[in-house]
């Protein structure tokens, strides 16, 4: 038996990259999915693939607004009575851009989705976690999905980079926090992967595709992108219970790009 079955796993940014494999990977462990996804086309479409008899519940909505964190967790536990592992993986990036270029109005948009939509996810669900604790002493996890921009630094992704440490703090603090009430709370690290988010970045108006990604893979040990599985992989490895003594920590998968 999977280590996922019939567990109940909440997962933001479901229909794209990271969010679209990780949703396929649990449904295909057996779990039962809250899934949530700005583009509720999408998100129907993706609950639809995984069958009518499959235990999905989704909601659209955007991560920038407190009410939807609070009314995912109340989706899971008004369906499934409760939440084993919470996702916390919506984010955007922005173009390649020298710091001092970068429009305040991105800035701002970026650290809206990448930062505080990580808070204002963990806000609501570390007390329902906490909760199930101390009624039922079963731990729960949360993964946050931040990047290896999160742990050094990244020329020309500055804001991003800035969102992304957050998260790692965010986590940090966390973990520290609810150690002893029950909750796991760490953060995953991708690099550069074949996302649409980074394939975005390469095909940017004027930029030369071959350039651009010989210059991302400078910087990365193994000289190439990470493949989506991979990364799951390692979200697997963070969310799986029998990583019961894993808190407060940011797991690299990066091709060691972050070991120099």
């Amino acid at each position: 038996m999977s280590a996922f079955s019939e567990r109940v796993v909440l997962l933001t940014g479901a229909t794209g990259g990271f969010g679209l494999a990780a949703a396929r990977f649990f449904a295909g462990a057996g779990a039962w999915l809250v899934l949530s996804d700005l583009d509720a086309e999408a998100l129907s479409t993706l609950a639809r693939e995984f069958g009518e008899t499959a235990r999905v519940e989704t909601l659209a909505g955007d991560i920038r607004d407190p009410d939807l964190s609070e009314a995912l967790v109340d989706r899971a536990l008004t369906r499934f009575g409760r939440i084993d592992v919470a996702i916390n993986n919506a984010g955007i990036a922005h173009g390649m851009t020298p710091l001092s270029d970068t429009p305040v109005e991105v800035a701002r948009r970026i650290v809206d989705v990448d930062l505080m939509g990580v808070f204002f996810a963990m806000r609501a669900q570390l007390p329902a976690l906490e909760q199930r604790f101390r009624e039922t002493g079963e731990t729960g996890s949360i993964v946050n999905i931040a990047s290896v921009a999160g742990v050094v630094g990244a020329p020309m992704l500055s804001v991003y980079a800035a969102a992304k440490h957050g998260v790692v703090g965010l986590t940090k603090s966390a973990a520290l926090e609810y150690a002893r009430r029950g909750v796991r709370v760490n953060a995953l690290c991708p690099s550069f992967a074949r996302t649409p988010m980074v394939t975005d970045l390469l095909d940017q108006p004027g930029a030369d595709r071959q350039v651009s990604e010989s210059a991302l893979l400078r910087a990365i040990p193994m000289a190439r992108l990470a493949e989506v599985d991979e990364v799951i992989a390692g979200l697997a490895f963070l969310a799986d219970p029998a990583s019961s003594f894993i808190t407060g920590q940011t797991l690299q998968v990066d091709g060691g790009l972050s070991a120099g």
